[in-house]
């Protein structure tokens, strides 16, 4: 059971500039058939993610969409962390995984941050698919996601170490991914 509030049924908006001031991402998030979905604009890659998520905001699907109509790449869990392509392919690599990223927006972690039950001082490790926009290519990545106070946390890559430090608002979404991401607006 997630620690932060739920976004209004209503739906929330929210957008993101990188830090140096560069265009980020955006998120328009909706309640539809007794789940979330989520519409991430992916500004620098000139690309659109809808995440179908549960209710409790757990990963269900995702498309990615580039410069067709139809999904460059569409992902779906069984939710017990088994993955295939829309074409039915198990993508056996990608085993074990719960969540996905993408580099070119904060709202990937807020899923994970807002799902995550941790308590203050808490940590969970987790493999997130990270997925890389331009080449389509799809990576298992072991990370660990820290919850400092309410609304601080910090997530590291077990691979290079690298780690970003970010608050969260009531939601548990993103506000500010230090030297990455900064919020703009709740649109």
């Amino acid at each position: 059971m997630s620690l932060y509030k739920a976004p209004s049924a209503s739906g929330h908006q929210a957008a993101w500039s990188r830090w140096d001031g560069s265009p980020g991402s955006s998120v328009e998030l909706r309640w539809e058939n007794e789940g979330w979905t989520a519409e991430i604009g992916l500004l620098a890659d000139r690309a659109v993610a809808v995440v179908r998520m549960s209710a409790s905001w757990a990963v269900q699907q995702m498309l990615l969409f580039r410069d067709l109509p139809e999904p460059d790449l569409w992902l779906a869990t069984d939710g017990h962390g088994q993955w295939g392509e829309m074409n039915g392919e198990h993508r056996t690599e990608l085993d074990g995984c719960v969540d996905i990223d993408f580099a070119g927006t904060p709202f990937t972690n807020s899923i994970i941050t807002h799902r995550l039950p941790l308590q203050v001082g808490h940590t969970a490790d987790l493999h997130v698919i990270t997925i890389n926009v331009e080449t389509l290519g799809i990576v298992k990545t072991p990370q660990r996601y820290t919850r400092h106070d309410e609304h601080a946390w910090e997530y590291t890559s077990l691979i290079t170490g690298e780690q970003h430090a970010a608050t969260v608002d009531e939601f548990g979404l993103v506000l500010d991914e230090h030297n990455t991401f900064r919020r703009d607006r709740d649109i």
